[in-house]
């Protein structure tokens, strides 16, 4: 929902919540890695677009019946100031993403969390450092987007009042996915917090910027095949088992544009992120 130093999320607390509320909210932030176009002088950690280098023993991913998936973009984890987050990334190695965008069909096939036979339509590939690689070219018909590299710096990211892990804070037994009657949730609160910022912007790690409900639930939603009401339970407990890998959003200089203006999510249980199962990600998207 919001991203900056702590300091300036602290002070933007305190002036709409009371001392003891505001600390407590503070202590939900959680760091992320922001990603911005690099300039001349930046030191780049991946990009946006251009073509992967895939292993030479690994195919380029294919969506059967539909067709292969676009490559979103490339991650160095190397790169990345690893230390400073709190989910378990490797600390060498390349993330390559790929989404089927809609080019081949005109976007008939949808990739939606709650449509399992579309799950084939994104994925993460995680190439280790030892891995013999080639730059591969885009298949027929697929347009790779341009290359726009990328440079990163940590911050703190907030999530919205109605999260899991802020509801769980302030008010538990408030339904999943909606507003209660506490401080954080006045509409004072929330609207400071859409001024101070209200970019979605690429990230890894860190508090999803949803543009629509907690992108947790969503997925939580998705693995329960639906079947769980927003009042069970057990829905808020399967939402709080997974973490953001990454969001890339609607970029003009990579020409991306995901629905009108939307994002891209991966989310992973940190327990196949230690694993580095990164064919568990899980894929939603939203838009406005």
């Amino acid at each position: 929902m919001t991203h900056g130093s702590r300091d300036a999320l602290r002070a933007l607390a305190l002036q709409h919540l009371s001392p003891e509320i505001a600390e407590k909210w503070v202590g939900l932030l959680r760091p992320g890695v922001r990603l911005e176009a690099a300039g001349g002088s930046d030191d780049g950690v991946g990009r946006l677009g251009g073509l992967p280098s895939l292993p030479v023993d690994v195919e380029w991913p294919v969506w059967d019946g539909r067709g292969p998936l676009s490559f979103v973009a490339s991650i160095d984890c190397g790169r990345l100031p690893t230390a400073a987050l709190d989910i378990d990334l490797p600390a060498a190695g390349t993330l390559l993403f790929f989404y089927f965008d809609g080019q081949l069909d005109d976007g008939e096939a949808l990739v939606l969390a709650e449509n399992r036979e579309s799950w084939a339509g994104a994925r993460v590939l995680y190439v280790a450092t030892d891995e013999e690689v080639a730059e591969r070219g885009t298949p027929a018909r697929l347009k790779p987007y341009p290359a726009v590299p990328l440079a990163a710096r940590v911050e703190m990211t907030a999530t919205e009042p109605w999260h899991p892990s802020v509801r769980a804070a302030f008010a538990p037994g408030a339904p999943l996915g909606n507003r209660y009657d506490h401080p954080v949730c006045s509409q004072e609160f929330l609207d400071a917090l859409w001024e101070f910022d209200d970019e979605v912007g690429h990230q890894i790690g860190g508090h999803a910027h949803s543009v629509q409900n907690p992108v947790e639930i969503e997925i939580a939603e998705a693995v329960l095949d639906g079947e769980v009401p927003w009042d069970d339970p057990r829905l808020s407990e399967e939402a709080g088992n997974w973490v953001l890998l990454t969001q890339f959003d609607s970029e003009h200089a990579a020409d991306m544009m995901w629905g009108d203006a939307g994002a891209l999510y991966w989310l992973i249980r940190p327990e196949d992120l230690a694993e580095r199962r990164f064919e568990r990600a899980m894929f939603t998207w939203q838009c406005s």
